[in-house]
């Protein structure tokens, strides 16, 4: 990649203003780099203000993506970092919440299963914690009576996804990044197989290197050539916000069978989520929506009298193994940052970290390898 890092000077467009392009855009603008961020709505405001907030990679750890685990741990490490330099830049503090997960079995089965992803962590030498029902209601005291089991997780925070996201906006401009919302872009610029830049409709913007961040309509843009256009198609997530007052005492991420919960400081408790293949239809629905509140409610049952404050659907964008595709995408002059599915809150800081080791110094570190575009194929 190192072509596309000859010129400090040469202007890069990002192609959507979720988490991962404001992020992105940030970085590469308080290091100097001329960066315009371009936005089809409002940034921020899409998959990334209705995703939860959990930063989870020993949670998510599935039993054969162990280059995801290193990639979210290494993420998780650059937070504290990320937050003061976001907060230095926006003048916005952004709290990490650390207080931990717990994953929550309420009878036999949920036992075995939990039982069986807590060795499987043990066995990698991961900070987890066997706990009983009694142990996890010491811990929780609104849990269910009916808790059998427990896997106390320290190491799987959250944090406050729509915070984050409206200090990027402030933190992106004020070191002299250019963010267009309202600027839809419709397809790349090329010229001698090379991008040089993107077509909004408003007109042309010519740029040195462009990276497609545009998350599930990433595969909409035009001027791709079609074997290199990158397979990431919307998975429709539904979440439900609750009100709690100061006397409703929970402090932790509850992930319980077929649902999470999660506290957040503004007094909203976040019951989700849904995973639906259902195209670009983000309308709540009642059916799905009804099966999160009940399995909350069986997990929690002071739930019951919380009033809802609002129900929301986003889309996420999902790649063929759920995993992102992150750098060249085969195309000169074009780079991807796409495909981050549940994960684009905790994959923010070092996807962009990443991408501007690429962008402006020319080199891709290899622990990106496992999520290069070009995997699947084309």
């Amino acid at each position: 990649m190192a072509g596309q890092s000859s010129n400090r000077g040469d202007r890069v467009a990002v192609i959507g203003g979720g988490i991962i392009g404001l992020s992105l855009g940030w970085q590469l603008a308080r290091r100097g780099r001329p960066v315009t961020v371009f936005e089809r709505d409002t940034a921020g405001r899409a998959a990334s203000w209705v995703a939860a907030g959990m930063l989870a990679p020993v949670s998510e750890f599935g039993f054969e993506n162990e280059d995801f685990l290193e990639f979210g741990r290494r993420s998780m490490d650059l937070f504290p970092r990320f937050l003061d330099e976001l907060a230095e830049d926006s003048g916005r503090n952004v709290p990490l919440d650390t207080r931990g997960t717990l994953v929550v079995g309420f009878h036999r089965d949920d036992t075995e299963r939990i039982r069986r992803i807590f060795d499987f962590r043990e066995h990698k030498g991961l900070p987890v914690q066997w706990l009983t029902g009694a142990g996890a209601r010491e811990m929780e005291p609104l849990l269910s009576p009916r808790a059998s089991s427990a896997m106390w997780i320290p190491e799987d925070h959250q944090i406050d996804n729509r915070r984050v996201v409206d200090a990027l906006r402030e933190a992106l401009v004020g070191v002299g990044g250019e963010l267009l919302e309202q600027t839809r872009v419709t397809s790349i610029l090329a010229r001698d197989g090379r991008c040089t830049g993107v077509v909004t409709d408003q007109g042309e913007h010519p740029a040195g290197v462009t990276v497609l961040a545009a998350g599930c309509w990433s595969g909409g843009i035009g001027g791709i050539p079609k074997e290199l256009v990158p397979k990431v198609r919307p998975v429709k997530g539904q979440i439900v916000s609750l009100l709690a007052d100061s006397t409703y005492e929970f402090t932790r991420v509850i992930r319980a069978p077929d649902a999470y919960i999660l506290p957040k400081g503004d007094g909203r408790l976040l019951i989700g989520a849904t995973e639906e293949e259902m195209g670009f239809d983000n309308a709540p629905t009642a059916g799905p929506v009804m099966r999160l509140i009940e399995r909350a409610w069986e997990a929690m049952p002071a739930i019951y009298d919380l009033p809802i404050e609002n129900i929301d659907a986003g889309l996420r964008p999902g790649t063929r193994d759920h995993e992102p595709l992150i750098g060249e995408s085969g195309m000169e002059g074009l780079m991807f940052a796409t495909g981050h599915y549940r994960h684009g809150i905790l994959l923010a800081p070092i996807t962009a970290l990443a991408l501007c080791e690429v962008i402006i110094d020319g080199n891709t570190p290899e622990w990106l390898a496992p999520f290069a575009p070009q995997r699947f194929g084309g």
